[in-house]
């Protein structure tokens, strides 16, 4: 593998999932880790990264929702088909920016019910359904996310009313705190939590305790955590002193 292709997989792997060891990167990209010690050397030289002790972070940017779209899709399928189980024809459904929500998107078609969301790639998806009642949020655009924010938006959610919430994250602390990378995607959540019955977090592998200086939310304000891999026991304790029920999605191959 070329040396340029390897620095996008890492940076890519980096943004993605948030700080990655050395042994990580070496097994996802079938190289030595020597080899990942010099590209992240390189990496850092140009200012793409900061190396810390066995690996990397990369500084958390407006990244590209088509280059997150295409990690770990199958964890996010398994985690959307869990989570779509869960809806009831005719009820109100709130989905998320992000693409685990995306994911779950896909699941719903064919389905009677309500889709609201700020997230256009989910209205791209639903648009032709016609049996999906889809509610678009107003706001301002953040195109390289594909998403709808600001004091429109927070307006709208504000007369809306969901059954669900199905809500996404960049990380989850160990005391179990909701956190986001982006601070304009913040009010909008917050939001949301507020015009939802029933909010569940849709949370893979990477997310614990994967990234994001923003709290969205505590563990008092979930209902239900859906993710594909075991919850460390710190914020498993957290969440269950805030009653949070942790659903198993089915466990899928690296």
């Amino acid at each position: 593998m070329l040396a340029e292709r390897r620095h996008q997989l890492i940076l890519r792997a980096l943004r993605s999932g948030g700080p990655a060891a050395v042994t990580d990167l070496s097994e996802q990209l079938g190289v030595s880790p020597a080899t990942i010690r010099r590209d992240l050397l390189k990496l850092e030289e140009e200012g793409l990264l900061t190396r810390v002790h066995g690996g990397a972070v990369v500084d958390e940017g407006d990244q590209p929702f088509a280059e997150v779209a295409e990690v770990r899709v199958a964890e996010k399928d398994a985690i959307a088909e869990r989570a779509a189980a869960m809806i009831k024809d005719g009820q109100s459904v709130l989905l998320d920016i992000g693409t685990t929500a995306y994911r779950l998107a896909r699941q719903l078609h064919g389905r009677r019910i309500t889709v609201i969301t700020s997230n256009l790639v989910v209205y791209e998806e639903l648009a032709d359904d016609e049996g999906i009642e889809l509610v678009i949020l107003g706001g301002m655009v953040r195109r390289e996310y594909r998403s709808l924010v600001g004091f429109l938006t927070e307006d709208n959610l504000r007369q809306l009313h969901a059954d669900w919430l199905f809500l996404g994250t960049s990380g989850v602390r160990p005391g179990g705190q909701v956190m986001d990378t982006t601070v304009v995607e913040v009010p909008v959540k917050r939001a949301m939590i507020a015009a939802s019955d029933k909010v569940v977090l849709l949370a893979d592998s990477a997310k614990f305790p994967g990234t994001g200086m923003a709290k969205v939310c505590g563990p008092e304000d979930l209902d239900v955590v859906v993710t594909n891999a075991p919850v460390d026991t710190a914020t498993r304790s957290a969440l269950e002193e805030a009653d949070v029920d942790v659903v198993m999605a089915g466990r899928v191959q690296a």
